[in-house]
Formats: structure tokens, C-alpha cells, sequence
């Protein structure tokens, strides 16, 4: 097979410019610390709980009182273990979901835990056991709410603040704040106060990533744990207008089935020929999030709908080894405690993860490539069956690969491709399942010289 090795990103570049004015654009537009921070850590948990958790629904209907909410215990030590044996390095806690229900002991309305049979700050309970537990902590909080009178006013956005000054400031560090673009059809219009939120975070808890209707990271554009193809970081700064993804997420209860199917409209949000189109850019990762059973929310019914061990991996590979970071949602029952369904599961998928990396056949630490490196040779200290190639940009430098070819050396001393890839980014994990004695990686067209961060062969 001819590989072709002189047709690199040192030579032709796949015919695309290699350092022009256009591309210094695109290679300027970097990520925060917290952004990098976060892509570092890039598969976290989701934990819907609450008035909905009760009622054995997914939505409220806002005439819930707070003695609806008749859990009486709960286990968080059990939650976080659970999660922590899945492979995830934080959680997100629904403090408050759409029915304006509070899970904290907070002074701005009587809907809440402490005026409920169980009588205990739930968001403390499991900021705390996550901080015991060396897990992050972060903070869902919905911008819509169904029972709170002054909803549509100016009032609501003065509201609103005082609740997101109490979660930031009660509940210790916190890694990601999660506001849900989610409103039903039939509130009221209502424009929220976005600059004023943020402003608040970036004082109170200048570590954390604003998620979704966020500057930080944004909403991959489906419920079904699905990416794109090319999921860029470097993408137009319109898709953070708020006001389009609010149009774009859940208008109604039953939309969640809708949002499990994937709109391939907008496949390509960051390639050459869109950027040269639009003036303004940004960093703005996508976060995959997803429910490990068919509902958001805990239902008895659901139990057989629980994920294969199968379908979560794919989900961890075209996710977190496709530069996105993955948000997975395990709801904790009526009974205070996550299924023993989940349990197990969640524990095959860490150990599954975990082996991705458990046998290294060479790991290096790249930096950035030389004008003589338009493709690397790897040699073996003897023939390996290998099972993963994974790869990472130094995200410091912006995204720069957007073509490569892997070959594998066969025992007969010939190369055959492997995989042929397209953006790195933070990660991307190759599953291969081949047997070679060496390796060579082009890389066929970048955004000026690549920064390679690192790779590694798994066997």
C-alpha cells in the first residue's frame, strides 16, 4: 500500500493553507483554564432528583406543595460511590428542576426540602459527601420555573440571583453551573437576565464552567448521547445566543423521546468553510449529556430500559474520545438511593474504561512537531496486539489537526491503514483490535505547525 508519506501537513497540507491570515484567526481562539481544566476531567455525572422524583413524573405542573416531596431518606455516600466506581471525577446536582421546587435550605421560598417530611439541605448532603469522596460538585438550576408567582417580571430575575448567590456561596467549590435552555410552550415570555448570572458565578466561583445557556461549554444538540462526526471547539460565537438554544431544547414533557433523535442539520459547526464566514469566534466545547435509562428522572417502569454496558462504552468513545466532555445522568430513586441496575452497571463501565488504558505498549509525550515531522514513526520492542490509539492536542495552541492516517506494521514488515481521522482536539480514542510491530502517524492537514500533547498504543 502506498502511504504516500511526503503528502503532509509539511507539504501540500491536503491543498489547504497552512499559516495564513485566515488560519492565524482560527489558531488564535483558545480555551480558559476552566475549559482546559474541565476537558482534563471529561466524563461527570448528572443526578435528576427531586419533586419529580416523588411524583413519579418528568415535569411538574406547579401547583406542587412542599410536603408532595415525601422522601424521607437518602443515601449520598451510595450515590457518589456509585458514580465514583463508573470512572467519574464530579457531579451536578439538580437543585432546583422546573417546578421551582428547591433541594437547599434557602431563604427566598417556602417550596422547599426543609418544609418537606424529610427536612434536610439535600444540596449540602451531597456537596459534602462529594468533597469527602475527592468528587467535584456542581450546581443545576432552572432558569424556568412553574411555581414562583413573579415568573415574567424583572422581580423573578432579582429572585432567581438571590438563589444562585445562595448555591454559590454555601455549598463550597464548584466545577460547572448547568442552567437548562428547557421552557414550556406556554410560559410566559420572559427574557432572563444571562449577563447578570454570569456575572455572579465569575465573582462568587471564578473556577466554574457555565454549562448549556452558558459562555463555557455548549449543548451537543441532543438527549441521545450522540456527536458529530467533526465535533470542533473553535465554532461561530453566535451558537452561545441563548435565546437559540432555549428554542431548540424541551417545550413540553413528552419532547424528551424528540430530543433522543439527532438533527444532522447543523453537522458541521467549525470547518474551514464555516468559520471564513463568520467574523466573530469562540472556544465553546461540547458536553454530551445523556440519560442511563430512558427518563431524566427515576421510574420503576424504566428499569428495563437501562443501557447495556455495550451502548455506554460507544456512548465513552464517540464522547470524551470524540473532544467532547460527557455528562451522564443516574437518577436516584424514591427510595433515596440509586438502583442496584445502575450500580452494577455503572461499575462494568468503569472497569471497561479503566482497561482502555490499563496496558501500554508506548506512551509519548509529543510537544509541537518540527517542520521535518510530517509524520512519526513508532517501533515496538516486539509485535503487539493492540486495541487502542489514543491521541491529544495541547489545547493551549487552539485546534489545530484536522486530518491524520494511522498505519499498522504488519509482521511481514509492510504497513496497512488503520484509521483515517479527522479533528484530535482534547481526545481521540481509536479502537483498532489489530495485531503490528510498529506504527507510523501522518498527519495530513493542520491548522498551522500541530501541538501534540500525547499518544499511546494499548494493547
Amino acid at each position: 500500500m502506498k502511504m504516500r508519506l511526503d503528502q503532509n501537513w509539511t507539504t501540500t497540507n491536503n491543498n489547504q493553507p497552512l499559516d495564513d491570515e485566515e488560519v492565524k484567526r482560527y489558531i488564535s481562539v483558545v480555551p480558559t483554564e476552566n475549559q482546559i481544566r474541565l476537558q482534563e476531567k471529561p466524563f461527570y455525572a448528572f443526578f435528576h432528583f427531586g419533586m419529580n422524583t416523588a411524583n413519579d413524573r418528568e415535569w411538574g405542573c406547579g401547583s406542587e406543595v412542599a410536603t408532595d416531596f415525601d422522601i424521607t431518606k437518602i443515601k449520598p455516600e451510595q450515590w457518589v460511590k456509585a458514580v465514583k466506581a463508573g470512572g467519574m471525577t464530579g457531579i451536578i446536582l439538580t437543585c432546583k428542576h422546573h417546578d421551582g421546587f428547591c433541594l437547599w435550605n434557602t431563604g427566598t421560598t417556602d417550596f422547599n426540602v426543609m418544609n418537606s417530611p424529610i427536612a434536610t439541605d439535600i444540596v449540602k448532603a451531597v456537596s459534602d459527601e462529594c468533597h469527602k469522596q475527592g468528587m467535584e460538585f456542581g450546581v443545576y438550576l432552572s432558569p424556568w420555573d412553574m411555581h414562583e408567582k413573579t415568573y415574567g417580571t424583572e422581580q423573578y430575575n432579582d429572585y432567581f440571583v438571590r438563589q444562585l448567590t445562595e448555591l454559590c456561596g454555601n455549598y463550597g467549590e464548584l466545577f460547572e453551573v448547568w442552567f437548562d435552555g428547557a421552557k414550556g410552550a406556554n410560559a410566559k415570555a420572559f427574557t432572563y437576565d444571562w449577563q447578570r448570572y454570569y456575572k455572579i458565578i465569575r465573582t462568587m466561583q471564578p473556577k466554574a464552567n457555565i454549562a448549556i445557556c452558558g459562555e463555557d461549554i455548549r449543548w451537543v444538540g441532543n438527549e441521545a448521547g450522540k456527536a458529530r462526526k467533526c465535533e470542533y471547539s473553535v465554532v461561530p460565537a453566535s451558537l452561545k445566543q441563548c435565546e437559540s438554544i432555549e428554542k431548540n431544547s424541551q417545550q413540553a414533557e413528552n419532547d424528551t423521546a424528540k430530543l433522543q433523535r439527532v438533527d444532522t442539520m447543523d453537522e458541521d459547526l467549525g470547518s474551514r468553510n464555516v468559520l471564513k464566514n463568520n467574523a466573530y469566534l469562540s472556544w465553546y466545547p461540547a458536553e454530551v449529556d445523556v440519560s442511563i435509562r430512558k427518563g431524566w428522572f427515576y421510574h420503576k417502569k424504566d428499569d428495563k430500559t437501562v443501557k447495556s454496558l455495550k451502548k455506554l462504552f460507544k456512548i465513552y468513545l464517540t464522547s470524551v474520545g470524540n473532544n467532547c466532555t460527557l455528562l451522564l445522568n443516574i437518577p436516584p430513586s424514591y427510595k433515596g438511593v440509586i438502583c442496584s441496575k445502575d450500580v452494577k452497571r455503572l461499575k462494568a463501565l468503569g472497569n471497561k474504561i479503566a482497561d482502555i488504558t490499563a496496558n501500554p505498549v508506548l506512551e509519548q509525550n509529543i510537544g509541537e512537531l518540527k517542520h521535518t515531522d510530517g509524520y512519526l514513526e513508532f517501533n515496538f520492542d516486539s509485535p503487539k496486539k493492540l486495541r487502542y490509539f489514543i491521541i491529544s492536542e495541547n489545547l493551549a495552541y487552539s485546534q489545530r489537526i484536522e486530518k491524520f492516517d494511522l498505519y499498522l506494521k504488519k509482521a511481514n514488515g509492510k504497513y496497512k491503514k488503520a484509521y483515517s481521522g479527522t479533528i484530535v482536539g482534547s481526545k481521540k480514542i481509536v479502537k483498532l483490535d489489530k495485531n503490528a510491530s510498529g506504527a507510523i502517524l501522518v498527519i495530513r492537514q493542520s491548522r498551522s505547525t500541530p501541538h501534540i500533547k500525547s499518544i499511546g498504543f494499548y494493547e
